[in-house]
């Protein structure tokens, strides 16, 4: 087996450098900001199955829409914090928390 040359290994920073820009540029800023939307999408979406909950019925629990429930989950929306804390914590029951670094 032939060893790598650490030269051609393209680092996942440089990966995003080269198709987002760099750090702090608006392409960058703005990919990064659709990456959280879709991790909390997908949360959401765990949390949901965890607890054996529809959309349908996180949606009802929370005072949305099925519909809003879903365009989350696929990081299609923004959503607001205090929707946010809404359905984790009224809606699947979590303890929403914040880092700041």
């Amino acid at each position: 087996m032939e060893s790598l040359d650490k030269k051609n290994v393209t680092t996942f920073e440089e990966h995003l450098k080269k198709r987002y820009g760099a750090p702090g540029t608006d392409q960058r800023m703005a990919f990064e900001a659709k990456a959280k939307a879709f991790a909390i999408g997908e949360l959401i979406n765990e949390e949901g199955r965890l607890s054996n909950m529809t959309q349908e019925q996180l949606a009802l629990k929370t005072g949305t829409k099925k519909s809003f429930i879903s365009r989350i989950e696929n990081g299609k929306s923004d959503i607001q914090l205090s929707t946010l804390c809404r359905i984790l914590e009224i809606g699947l029951g979590k303890k929403v928390s914040f880092t700041i670094e």
